[in-house]
């Protein structure tokens, strides 16, 4: 599945580019005064294959894991969190949720690997690769088969929702101690050292953040990722939901489907996806710049220009849903403004 996967990414259309870019052009504006809404609609022509793009069925899909780096003492939070968490999530109690019924969106919650058997709920999928991680610090964090059962049950999840219907997806994570491997992710593909990536997550003091960046430095000198492997770093150093999130920004981009990528957990999933599949990359939209310090550096890796700067650290797929918002309104500009021709308006001096 991985491997027709990715062969069916394909580079954008660039006959929908071009022609979203001179109607932008003809539009009733100065060219280029509605900045990066204008480039974003531009974007979102060229993945669609259409020069005036819909969004309509908007998707979150929210994805849940346990990690067993955790016992280093990395997180402000204990691990039970992660499965209450996602309870609240089921009940619509959480800023997704809100955030979710605001732009109109649904919220997809997958059970990635929680370490707790969660009670049925029609609304939850149920993908658990195992009961959470390994510790990273003392060894590989999974398999590399269950790296690429990870993958695959994203892949899974977001072609069932397109399947539904989906216009764009946003990712969402949760997982107590999740920054942990996302930072490790970060470290080991852009070379970065450990203390330059990893902040306070959830809010660890600190003492906190001094255990977090010596179990993230255990953790690569003990695993050595290989950089130039996706699938190795995910292994390694990597977690079950951002896996299945890295799965999700694959499967979308196969589908010509365009993907708002959340903050810090997310890129860290964003960049797995573009390690293995380097044709993804322009399929990617960065909803924000997240409050953790080294998510700027994540994003100049994946060459990702995040469309809000909001102080957000949340996760869950917050930040995504407000630049779903954006991308909604990108695609309304482009199709409902009226060119100078049909408004009567002169755009000659």
């Amino acid at each position: 599945m991985l491997e027709q996967t990715i062969a069916r990414i394909q580079d954008l259309d660039q006959t929908a580019l071009a022609a979203a870019k001179a109607r932008q052009d003809t539009l009733t504006k100065p060219p280029g005064s509605l900045g990066r809404l204008e480039e974003l609609s531009i974007q979102l022509a060229g993945i669609a294959g259409n020069p005036l793009p819909t969004i309509n069925d908007k998707v979150i899909i929210t994805m849940a894991g346990d990690h067993g780096v955790v016992a280093e003492g990395v997180s402000a939070y204990p691990q039970e969190v992660t499965s209450q968490m996602v309870l609240n999530f089921l009940h619509g109690g959480a800023a997704i949720n809100a955030l979710a019924r605001h732009i109109g969106a649904r919220i997809a919650i997958v059970d990635m690997g929680v370490a707790a058997d969660l009670e049925p709920h029609p609304s939850l999928a149920v993908r658990k690769i195992a009961c959470g991680t390994a510790n990273m610090a003392q060894g590989p964090a999974m398999t590399r088969q269950q790296a690429e059962n990870a993958l695959a049950a994203g892949i899974e999840i977001v072609t069932a929702e397109i399947e539904k219907g989906l216009d764009i997806v946003g990712t969402g994570d949760m997982g107590i101690g999740n920054t942990t491997p996302s930072a490790a992710i970060a470290a080991a593909l852009t070379g970065e050292s450990a203390a330059k990536i990893a902040g306070r997550g959830a809010g660890v003091d600190d003492e906190g953040l001094k255990r977090k960046i010596e179990a993230i430095e255990r953790a690569l000198a003990v695993n050595r990722p290989d950089p130039k492997d996706g699938l190795d770093v995910l292994a390694k150093v990597g977690g079950f939901e951002i896996g299945g999130l890295a799965g999700v920004m694959l499967g979308a981009a196969a589908h010509r489907k365009p993907v708002m990528v959340d903050g810090f957990i997310s890129t860290a999933a964003a960049m797995i996806a573009v390690a293995i599949a380097p044709k993804a990359r322009p399929y990617l939209i960065a909803a924000h710049r997240s409050q953790e310090c080294g998510h700027g550096l994540m994003l100049d890796w994946l060459g990702l220009k995040p469309l809000l700067d909001f102080d957000l650290r949340l996760g869950e797929g917050t930040g995504a849903a407000l630049g779903i918002s954006m991308a909604e309104a990108a695609c309304k500009i482009l199709a409902e403004m009226a060119t100078f021709a049909e408004a009567g308006v002169s755009d000659k001096e």
